[in-house]
């Protein structure tokens, strides 16, 4: 084994599973539901929501839009009377299907999520002497679904929805990187950090944790996911996004954040 020389943390919605067909689609249906069919989100709505920075938890997005459609036709809030319990509901049963609680039978969307990372590219990661764990906003089931059932990955280090506050606070990366110095037995607070992500909010994730650990080096990988690709001009102006909200480098598809780019980044 090398010498260790940075800890890289992946969020995993749009960087290790495609979500354009799954989260996506289930809070532009929970929306489409709540609304009486009355307006159906497009993925440029949900990518404008996200672009505040705030929206990282989906059943909050599906509720916000919920209220910001009622508001247009000139209703306020109130009076429109959601039941935020009764809407994770909804979502959740699109989204793993009619058994919430027994992944072995989830049949919704999550179910036919592409996988954009191999497990290989983390054996090569571990090999070259990058240690890698998980900081999502999906729930704990949700993200070990993917990392333990699709990737085969035993035991991941992880810190999921509910075990620390929502991004952009970075609490919940600061717990994943404490997890691996413990694991590998490393100095604590002197390794570089490498998050990568998707959204405004991951990148504000690692400013925030630039501010409060200002001791250690942070690096923002901005990752384009699957639906911005094409065409061109849509994956620039979301590159250009993420640039501004303080990606230091961008990636089209995460395994092109190799242990030769991430040389580059520290240049070793």
């Amino acid at each position: 084994m090398p010498p260790y020389k940075a800890i890289v943390v992946f969020d995993i919605d749009g960087v290790v599973r495609d979500v354009g067909q799954s989260y996506r689609r289930a809070l532009a249906d929970t929306v489409e539901h709540y609304t009486q069919g009355a307006y159906r989100p497009s993925q440029d709505d949900i990518d404008r929501l996200k672009s505040e920075g705030i929206w990282n938890n989906d059943w909050l997005g599906s509720q916000e839009l919920t209220y910001r459609y009622w508001e247009s036709q000139g209703r306020s809030r109130e009076s429109v009377g959601l039941n935020y319990e009764e809407l994770v509901d909804f979502f959740q049963r699109r989204y793993r299907g009619q058994d919430l609680d027994n992944p072995d039978r989830w049949d919704g969307y999550i179910s036919q999520e592409p996988l954009l990372m191999q497990r290989s590219y983390l054996q090569a990661l571990t090999e070259a002497g990058y240690p890698w764990g998980f900081f999502s906003g999906a729930t704990r089931g949700s993200a070990l679904y993917v990392l333990t059932q699709r990737l085969g990955i035993d035991n991941p280090p992880l810190v999921a929805m509910g075990d620390a506050p929502d991004k952009p606070d970075p609490t919940g990366l600061f717990q994943v990187v404490e997890q691996l110095e413990a694991s590998y037995n490393l100095e604590p607070h002197q390794m570089p950090v490498v998050y990568a992500g998707d959204t405004v909010a991951d990148l504000y994730t690692v400013q925030r944790a630039r501010e409060m650990n200002p001791q250690r080096s942070w690096v923002g990988v901005g990752v384009l996911p699957p639906h911005v690709q094409h065409p061109p001009e849509r994956q620039a102006a979301y590159a250009e996004m993420l640039r501004e909200a303080g990606a230091d480098t961008i990636v089209a598809h995460i395994e092109e954040l190799t242990p030769a780019t991430l040389a580059q980044l520290f240049n070793y």
